[in-house]
Order: C-alpha cells, then structure tokens, then sequence
C-alpha cells in the first residue's frame, strides 16, 4: 500500500490547522445503496443533530474554520459550502441524505456524524498520486452539466485536489469530478478525512477509525490500511 498524497507549502501556509487521515482500501465490495447502508446514514443524521444540538452547521467551529478557510482562498462560503457542511444541511432537511451506492453512503454517514469533510475516491482511476495545492488557473476540472461533458477551470489561487490528469476536486473539497468517483465498479477505493483546527486531531482519528471497522464490516476480505495523520 503505498499511494501517494502530499500537501504543497501553500496549503500549509494558507491553513496550518489543516490534518488529514488517508484510509487505503482493496478488495471492496460495492453496489447499490442497502436497506443497511441507508439505516447508517439515518443514524448519522440523529448523532450529528444531537451533537449539533440545535444549532445551525455553520456555527459548529469546525464548520466556522473551514468557512474562514474558504474566504481566505476567495470562495464564498455561504455558496460553496465545504462537503461535511453541505451534507450536514441535508441530513437536517425535510429530504434527507441521499443514497448514492454503498461505499458512499458509508463514508457521508461518517462524514455526517462526525461534521469532518470525507471524500472517496477509486485507485484505479486515479492517475499517480493526489496533490493538493493552490491552483494557477489553467487546470482541467472535467465535469458533468447537462448530461454533456465539460471543462472547467479552476479560479488562480483556488484549493483544489489533483492528479496527474487534472483537477479531482474544486475549492478542497466543494465539488468531485466523475472522473475518480466511487462507482458500483470500484473495488479499490481511497478516504480521506480533513480537519482544521480547532478540532483536537484525536477526533480526526475516531472517525477514521470508524469508517475502516465500517469498511471492514461491509467488505470482511478487503485491505484496508489507515495513514498516521499528517499532522499539523
């Protein structure tokens, strides 16, 4: 197991309270949402309103720092909202958390239960290793509107994820492209956990934790390796 994710000087320098975890993930077994996976998500949504506890997800502080993050980076954070804020506004809404395949589910109902930003992304269609980095401006964002392919391009000094390919993820972690996403197909996956401070790093570490017994659970013959955090 050895992909390879590294954290440009930038980054480090915009958000110094920034940790991730990186859970390496083969043998999956995927597939369509289950009753079981959707019982999860459903869980998740009572754990984080009960953490919440009555408050808005933009005014947990850890949803507070990665908003401050964004600003920093010229995004909008009321209207590019970091994927665990997005999900959480869902989880507490009338419709509820989607079900998108089983592998996602798993890691939105950590991400949700939690309130951490979790991305999934399959090996097999990542091409080398994964960079996050601020952007020039030319990268390639290939993307799905209206049913039709298109190319975006990242705005100069932007956050974004990529791969020798092109741009994975837009604004950190706001929006994936189809390229790497986790299909019914995907038997090798990547996770990755973000955090800022002041979320203490030992909770970063319970809910990877959590999603690697999850993953085991669902898929008992997978390898699954879970990173030390890259530490702040």
């Amino acid at each position: 197991m050895t992909f390879t994710l590294t954290v440009s000087d930038e980054v480090r320098t915009l958000a110094p309270g920034f940790t991730h975890v990186l859970i390496e993930a083969y043998d999956l077994v995927n597939g369509p949402s289950t009753e079981e996976s959707s019982a999860y998500l459903d869980d998740a949504a009572r754990r984080l309103a009960a953490r919440l506890d009555g408050r808005a997800p933009h005014e947990d502080p850890h949803m507070v720092a990665w908003r401050e993050t964004y600003t920093a980076f010229g995004s909008k954070p009321s209207r590019t909202r970091n994927s665990a804020e997005a999900l959480a506004k869902r989880a507490l809404s009338d419709a509820g958390l989607p079900r998108i395949n089983l592998l996602v589910d798993l890691y939105n109902a950590i991400s949700v239960a939690h309130l951490i930003p979790v991305g999934g992304e399959d090996i097999d269609r990542i091409q080398g290793g994964m960079r996050l980095l601020r952007a020039k401006g030319d990268e390639e964002f290939v993307t799905v509107t209206g049913g039709e392919k298109t190319v975006e391009h990242p705005d100069p000094g932007e956050v974004v994820w990529c791969d020798d390919a092109g741009v994975t993820c837009r604004r950190w972690n706001w929006r994936q492209g189809p390229r790497t996403r986790l299909t019914e197909e995907t038997t090798s996956g990547i996770f990755l956990l973000e955090s800022l401070a002041p979320m203490p790093v030992a909770d970063l570490e319970t809910a990877a934790a959590e999603l690697a017994e999850t993953l085991a659970k669902f898929s008992p013959g997978a390898r699954i390796e879970v990173h030390a955090p890259a530490s702040r």
